[in-house]
């Protein structure tokens, strides 16, 4: 699979995705992260551990905790992807405008 099947497929499930929207704010251990979201911490950990495997988080080890921050630079090929969509809806739009102008100036 690609990174990118990799990071929407992480991110298609809402509590993965809830955790990235706290982990913008700033790093949170497992258990804040857990309290947060009112899950428990082996679920925290789980849903951590397939966002990390899919490249979208980094775990620091801080005395007895692991403190998870996002990885930006995992984000990059998702912003592009969904820039994509832009140049396409632009260029149809574009089109749909011509196409418009067209049929005023024939009138």
């Amino acid at each position: 699979m690609t990174v990118l099947t990799e990071t929407l497929k992480a991110l298609a499930e809402p509590t993965r995705l809830h955790m990235v929207e706290l982990l913008k704010e700033r790093p949170y251990s497992v258990n804040e992260c857990a309290k947060l979201l009112d899950i428990g911490q082996p679920q925290a950990s789980k849903h951590l551990k397939i966002l990390n495997d899919a490249g979208l988080v980094v775990a620091k080890t801080a005395a007895q905790k692991r403190i998870y921050s996002l990885i930006p630079e995992a984000f990059c090929q998702l912003d592009e992807w969904v820039k994509s969509f832009t140049v396409l809806w632009d260029n149809r739009l574009a089109r749909l405008d011509g196409h418009l102008t067209e049929r005023k100036d024939k009138r």
